[in-house]
């Protein structure tokens, strides 16, 4: 992954509207299948390569 650099004169601003109750649940219940996936797919993988 590259460093991204602002072209000269111009000015990049990021505003953080933050996150609604919802969207945050809707985000951290993703991470949360996610994790689940990855751990189930690294155990199959174990079991394989045993």
């Amino acid at each position: 992954m590259g460093l991204i650099r602002e072209p000269k004169g111009v000015d990049f601003f990021v505003v953080n509207k933050g996150l609604t109750e919802k969207e945050s649940n809707e985000i951290s219940a993703f991470i949360e299948e996610y994790k689940k996936k990855k751990a189930l797919a690294a155990s199959k993988k174990r079991r394989k390569a045993a």
